[in-house]
């Protein structure tokens, strides 16, 4: 492609070796007057380009259209169609990640919770230190607000600690409906069934292989490795467990989620309490 500038200098060699006009040379040129007289007008992107790197430098799993969602927070009015030419103008775009190919049968949908504390879901995460131990981390979700509820790591994780987990959850905001979670021996031990019918929990069994039936907290687990455990080299499980926690108050507090209308889960949460206040006998009842 010929710039600008190409073209005049081709017009300015013309019109000095044969001693013609601009417009003369254009038409000899076949070029038209207005691409000759352009001059390139300065940049007026200069501080919206360099918010934009600093948001994806600290965000470097977000993209265009998420990094828009934190400009318009911050004040800044502008169209998803220039953050996006803006993005990929910085080199800022997303490296995608490819997956294996699944069979694809038919999916069990779980019913959709309406109200917070309907139902959690929580699941297991593996990952590795600097030294190459091998470490866990249980996650907890709301269903229904997307909210982090708890990220906790751990070299062995058991019965036991699942249920110190929840409870500590719970001392905050009361206990659940119901739980989802896969067959795993920590879920399906005595402790935990224990747990559950002492405090009126109904655990929930996902079918053996069929992940998709947990699917908020997988989707959870998926963000959590994408923003946190492959961004991190960790070197003792309190690392972990402090940039795990830093995480998840980020996940709650400033994400924004496209499936709660780009709000966070805290605020989607909050909406949802202002117009649905729960009653003070439930909270009562809940943590007695």
């Amino acid at each position: 492609m010929v710039t600008p500038e190409a073209k005049r200098r081709v017009v300015g060699f013309w019109r000095a070796g044969h001693s013609i006009s601009e417009r003369r040379a254009c038409r000899l040129l076949n070029l038209c007057r207005a691409s000759c007289r352009y001059r390139r007008r300065p940049d007026r992107n200069v501080q919206l380009r360099s918010r934009l790197r600093v948001l994806a430098e600290q965000r470097r799993r977000f993209g265009y259209r998420r990094l828009q969602v934190l400009l318009e927070r911050e004040g800044v009015a502008v169209n998803h169609k220039r953050v996006r030419r803006l993005y990929r103008e910085e080199g800022l775009s997303l490296r995608q990640r490819r997956g294996r190919r699944r069979y694809r049968g038919v999916r069990v949908v779980p019913a959709r919770p309406v109200r917070v504390n309907q139902r959690w879901s929580m699941d297991f995460m593996s990952d590795a230190l600097a030294d190459g131990r091998r470490f866990r981390v249980l996650n907890v979700v709301d269903d229904f607000s997307r909210e982090h509820l708890a990220a906790e790591p751990g070299r062995s994780l058991t019965g036991r600690h699942v249920v110190a987990v929840l409870d500590r959850v719970a001392r905050q905001r009361g206990y659940p409906e119901a739980i989802v979670s896969d067959n795993g021996p920590e879920f399906c031990s005595r402790v935990v069934d224990a747990w559950a019918h002492q405090h009126g929990v109904q655990l929930r069994f996902i079918r053996p292989g069929k992940p998709v039936e947990n699917a908020y907290v997988e989707s959870l687990n998926g963000r959590c490795r994408d923003e946190c455990l492959n961004e991190h080299l960790f070197v003792s499980i309190d690392e972990a467990r402090l940039e795990l926690e830093r995480w998840r108050l980020d996940y709650n507090g400033t994400r924004p989620h496209s499936s709660l209308g780009n709000l966070t889960p805290e605020e989607f949460a909050q909406q949802h309490r202002v117009s649905h206040p729960v009653s003070p006998e439930l909270v009562r009842l809940s943590v007695a």
